[in-house]
C-alpha cells in the first residue's frame, strides 16, 4: 500500500504547494522539536556528560547506515557534501595525465574539488555530455583505462537523470577507478545499497531529502580508507579522546574506522538529535515505500503536463522523487515569481523545471501547480 500524505508531520498551511524538496526540505515538527531540546539541553551544560560526545554520535552514524544498508563503522560526521568531497580528492590517487570523470551539470560541489585536484597533479576533467541514450550507458562509454575518479551523484540534479549505479560501480573495479558518490539529491527518497555498489567514497547533506537540518551530513567511507588522511585534526577523533583528563597526552592514532574523518565539534547537540528524529521516521517508512510514493506523484504530473506541451525525461531515465519539466522555449521570464505568487514553489535549473515532492505533498498541491503551470501558458 502506497503511503499516504504525511503532511500532518509537518508545519506546511494547507494553501502551500510545496513542491521543492531538492532545494531544502521542511522540518517535521518532532525534528523541530529535537532541535528546541537539543538547544535547551546546551543552556544547562552540567547536564551534558562527556560519553554523550561519543554515544550520541554513534547513534545517528547507526542510523544513517542503515538507511543505506551499510555499515556504522564506514560512517564519518561532516558538515557539508563539499567536505566529504574534500576528504575524497585529498585521499584519492590520481595520476598525471589520467582522467576524473564528472557530469555536464553536475553539482558544483562535486565538480570543483576534482578540478582543483586534476590540475595539481597533472591530470584532466573529463565531462560526459548530453547526448543521445541514457545517461548511464554514456558514463559507461566514457570509463576506460584512464580513468582514475568517476565523481557522479545517483540522479542529475538538474532534471533527475538516472546513473545505474551498481553497472558503473561495476566499471570502475574492472579499470581500477575508484567511485566516489555524492547523494545529496537521492538518499533517503532512492534506495541505495552501499553493501552492494561499494562505493570509495559517498557523502550525502542531510538539509534536502534526508529531511534533515543545515550544516550536517554523512560520508561513508569504504573500509580500504580507513587509513587514509584526515581534512582536520580535532581532539575526538584520537585514539583515548574518550578520557578527557588524559587529552594532554597526545595521540598519534586515530578513532577505528571512518571516524578520523569526522569533523570537530561534530557533537552537535541540536543538529545530532534532528538528524536523528528524522532518519529515525524515514527508516519507519522505508526507503523503498518512499520512493513507489514519489514516484506515483511525479508520474501523473508528468502525465498532466504533457497536456501542457511540457516535456520530460521518460520514466525509466529518471529519479522517481524527481521530474524536471521543460518548456519548448526554455523557462518563461519571470516563471518562479508567479509561481510563488499563487503559493506554488518549485525550482529552475538549467533549463528544466524541477519539480521535487516528498510525502507532506498532497493531491490539492498537486492540482494547484498543474492549474499554475496551465495559467502560464495559456
Amino acid at each position: 500500500m502506497t503511503i499516504p500524505s504525511q503532511r500532518h508531520l509537518f508545519d506546511i498551511p494547507d494553501d502551500v504547494a510545496y513542491l521543492n524538496c531538492a532545494y531544502m526540505s521542511p522540518l517535521m515538527r518532532e525534528v523541530v522539536a529535537a532541535g528546541h531540546a537539543g538547544v535547551q539541553r546546551k543552556a544547562r551544560p552540567w547536564q551534558i556528560r562527556a560519553q554523550d560526545f561519543f554515544t550520541e554520535s554513534d547513534a545517528v552514524r547507526e542510523l544513517f547506515a542503515r538507511l543505506v544498508n551499510g555499515a556504522a563503522a564506514n560512517v564519518a560526521i561532516v558538515p557539508a557534501a563539499s567536505y566529504g568531497v574534500a576528504v575524497a580528492a585529498a585521499n584519492v590517487p590520481i595520476p598525471r595525465c589520467r582522467e576524473v570523470l564528472v557530469l555536464a551539470e553536475q553539482f558544483p560541489s562535486h565538480v570543483l574539488a576534482w578540478r582543483e585536484a586534476a590540475t595539481e597533479r597533472g591530470a584532466r576533467v573529463v565531462t560526459v555530455a548530453a547526448g543521445s541514450g541514457s545517461l548511464s550507458d554514456r558514463v559507461l562509454e566514457h570509463i576506460g583505462p584512464r580513468t582514475a575518479v568517476a565523481a557522479l551523484p545517483h540522479c542529475r540534479w538538474t532534471d533527475g537523470a538516472l546513473l545505474d549505479l551498481p553497472a558503473i560501480a561495476a566499471r570502475c573495479r574492472e579499470v581500477g577507478a575508484a567511485l566516489v558518490l555524492d547523494l545529496t539529491q537521492s538518499a533517503g527518497a532512492l534506495p541505495f545499497d552501499a553493501a552492494a555498489v561499494d562505493p570509495d567514497f559517498m557523502v550525502a547533506a542531510c538539509y534536502k531529502w534526508l529531511l534533515g537540518p543545515y550544516s550536517l551530513g554523512f560520508l561513508h567511507v569504504a573500509p580500504r580508507w580507513h587509513h587514509g588522511r584526515p581534512l582536520e585534526h580535532n581532539w575526538i577523533a584520537r585514539a583515548g579522546s574518550e578520557d578527557f583528563a588524559g587529552l594532554v597526552e597526545y595521540r598519534d592514532e586515530y578513532q577505528p574506522g571512518a571516524r578520523r574523518y569526522d569533523m570537530g565539534e561534530r557533537a552537535s547537540f541540536h543538529l545530532l538529535p534532528m538528524a536523528a528524529a528524522a532518519l529515525t521516521r524515514l527508516l519507519d517508512w522505508g526507503v523503498a515505500a518512499i520512493a513507489v510514493a514519489l514516484a506515483e506523484r511525479t508520474r501523473r504530473i508528468a502525465a498532466r503536463a504533457a497536456e501542457l506541451g511540457l516535456s520530460a525525461l521518460p520514466e525509466a531515465e529518471r529519479a522517481g522523487h524527481y521530474l524536471g519539466l521543460r518548456f519548448p522555449a526554455g523557462p518563461p521570464p519571470g516563471l518562479l515569481d508567479a509561481l510563488a505568487a499563487r503559493n506554488v514553489h518549485v525550482s529552475v535549473r538549467s533549463d528544466t523545471v524541477r519539480i521535487t515532492p516528498h510525502l507532506y505533498n498532497t493531491d490539492m498541491d498537486e492540482a494547484r501547480l498543474l492549474e499554475a503551470l496551465g495559467e502560464i501558458r495559456a
